[in-house]
């Protein structure tokens, strides 16, 4: 099987995993790679041993490059996708989708004009934690789920992260920070959400940086950064999501998914494997993954994708899936500011 040819765009983090794990892939052959800082991008080209380190402009253009990984920061994501899909690429881009719903709809919208696929992050639902929960529950361990509850507690990011000023301006926060693993999760196991309600606030109007050559700079925060939501699903299903970068401390499980007959703890949606519990009213059972719980599979969404465009078929962590995250994560933001429930848009069952 000829490889596919991917480009990486934006060198930062979280590119590291992401070419650590698509270098060894069977199916996918890392071409080039781009970033604003072009030492950048010479640094993982060097460590990875990638043949090209190319401008945006030129890893766009690229006529061997069919599919563009955009690892960029969240204010890039559209812009980026949108150029990339002009330029006829596939693209799957790192969570969010995008800043705005507006931004969403155009490359939702422009990939399916073109017939070419739209990818986003996150993939950790493929993985074997959340995988046994989807098999659990539809094998009926739980009864109907009725209910979830999800909570993203923790001080923000500025303590560790050399340059978090991005976490505390619109698109970022906890919500689009860390809310697409929990929602993505969320809507995998009880599907699509129907509308939202929340509250929201900025507990701290300043933060410090912690760590790194910024270290004692202050940083203005611009978007809440603790959000309390309740989502009622189309199945019916009622939700809670908490996220926040305003608690010191929290004993609160992640997720935790009820239903008539019983309850299931899921594992850590931010990794691909863990301990699951559930408790069908007597005592509580664990089934333990084979994976480690630190295992980093990042990637498997990009060659998910990979494979179903070769079988024609639906890919998992689609732009479909980050389309609704997005809706939901923007709702949730429209609801607290405007005091009101907002409705969520059907998901669109495509190829796209």
């Amino acid at each position: 099987m000829e490889k596919c040819k991917v480009g990486i765009v934006g060198c930062g983090n979280i590119s590291e995993i992401y070419l650590k794990n698509l270098t060894v892939s069977e199916v996918i052959e890392v071409v080039a790679v781009a970033d604003l800082q072009n030492e950048l991008a010479e640094k993982r080209a060097a460590q990875f041993q990638i043949p090209n380190v190319h401008t945006l402009d030129t890893i766009l253009h690229d006529e061997e490059i069919e599919l563009i990984v955009n690892l960029t920061p969240p204010s890039a994501h559209a812009e980026i996708g949108l150029k990339a899909l002009h330029a006829g690429k596939h693209i799957y881009s790192e969570k969010p989708l995008g800043l705005t719903v507006e931004e969403g709809e155009s490359l939702i919208r422009t990939a399916k004009e073109r017939n070419l696929r739209v990818g986003c992050a996150p993939d950790t639902f493929l993985g074997e934690g959340i995988q046994t929960v989807k098999s659990l529950i539809d094998q009926g361990v739980i009864g109907n789920p009725v209910a979830v509850n999800a909570f993203m507690l923790g001080k923000g990011p500025e303590k560790w992260h050399p340059n978090p000023e991005f976490f505390y301006q619109p698109g970022g926060g906890p919500l689009f920070d860390m809310g697409p693993y929990y929602l993505t999760t969320m809507i995998y196991l009880l599907g699509d959400v129907d509308r939202v309600s929340a509250s929201a606030g900025i507990s701290f109007k300043e933060r410090k940086i912690g760590s790194g050559s910024l270290k004692g700079q202050k940083i203005m925060v611009n978007t809440p950064t603790h959000i309390a939501g309740t989502l009622n699903f189309k199945s019916g299903a009622i939700g809670t999501l908490v996220t926040s970068f305003d608690i010191q401390a929290s004993t609160l499980p992640r997720i935790e998914v009820y239903g008539s007959e019983g309850t299931i703890v899921v594992p850590d949606p931010n990794r691909f494997a863990g301990t699951i519990r559930y408790n069908q009213g007597d005592e509580w059972e664990e089934v333990r993954t084979q994976a480690e719980e630190t295992t980093n599979l990042r990637g498997v969404g990009v060659e998910d994708l990979v494979l179903s465009i070769i079988e024609g078929a639906p890919h998992q962590a689609s732009g479909e899936m980050g389309m609704q995250v997005l809706q939901v994560m923007a709702g949730l933001l429209e609801a607290a500011k405007e005091e009101k429930t907002v409705s969520i848009r059907k998901r669109i069952n495509s190829i796209v």
